[in-house]
């Protein structure tokens, strides 16, 4: 791993209702609202800014449109973001979200007994925005070959 100090990253993506995107982010992933107005809100994902914004011309679907890219034996959604958690707090969010969304890909470990071996999971908003969080026993596996 680099020795530079990680910095948070700001993302900022369409979502077609906001009053839906507070209970997604807010009251199910439990992220706090920073500003907000009634076409966008600034979410704290795990110390990155996150900013849902209103598009209400998403297509008919009312969803981002979503290509599936085949990853280890698993269909993988992109365009997708999340965070890389620690184990514990990756296991911690896996069991708070069973039957509470529709995994695209379940929860499950990846790449086993492999380098770059991670624990992830895929859902997404009612959007169709893609989330994957993920979780390495060994973080010094995050850009291993």
């Amino acid at each position: 791993m680099s020795n530079h100090q990680i910095r948070p990253f700001h993302l900022a993506i369409p979502v077609r209702n906001i009053a839906e995107s507070r209970a997604f982010y807010g009251q199910l992933l439990g992220l706090s609202e920073g500003r907000s107005s009634e076409e966008w809100i600034d979410w704290n994902l795990y110390g990155h800014q996150l900013v849902t914004h209103l598009n209400p011309h998403l297509g008919n679907t009312g969803k981002v449109a979503v290509h599936v890219n085949g990853v280890d034996g698993k269909g993988v959604p992109v365009p997708h973001f999340g965070v890389v958690l620690t184990l514990e707090d990756w296991q911690q969010l896996a069991q708070r979200l069973a039957g509470q969304v529709d995994f695209i890909i379940e929860p499950c470990t990846r790449f086993k007994d492999e380098v770059g071996e991670q624990s992830t999971l895929f859902f997404s908003d009612p959007s169709g925005n893609a989330l994957e969080f993920k979780a390495f026993a060994d973080l010094n596996q995050l850009f291993a070959k």
